[in-house]
């Protein structure tokens, strides 16, 4: 892990060729307007949908093991926080994606919605 000294190794534990290969970007990014668990938890949000492919071919067993591992650990974050508004955001957000990827629709913008979750639990 390099860079962020807010993100513990335990909480990427099993993830970490995830941060190294974008998640830390991602991170930063949420970081500019949110706390370091909530932005952490976007970070696994977008690279669980990345991993998974929504709309796309199947990934391999363990990389859509790895995006399950992924919203687990974001889900746990949000617990975490004790703001009910925010992992409700988030799970929209998630659903909203994944139910206009199994229908062929457009793209809703999974960074827009968190950001949106994000703004509407301050």
């Amino acid at each position: 892990m390099t860079g962020q000294t807010e993100v513990r190794q335990t909480e990427l534990g099993g993830l970490e060729s995830v941060w190294e290969s974008g998640m830390e970007d991602v991170y930063a990014f949420y970081r500019e307007s949110a706390p370091p668990r909530v932005a952490l938890a976007a970070a696994l949000v977008e690279s669980a949908v990345d991993l998974q492919r929504l709309g796309g071919p199947a990934p391999d067993p363990p990389q859509l093991l790895v995006g399950d591992l992924c919203l687990a650990r974001a889900s746990r974050l949000l617990a975490e926080t004790g703001e009910q508004a925010l992992q409700v955001g988030f799970a929209q957000a998630v659903e909203r994606v994944a139910a206009a990827a199994s229908a062929g629709s457009r793209d809703p913008g999974l960074r827009d919605l968190l950001l949106a979750a994000i703004e509407g639990a301050r």
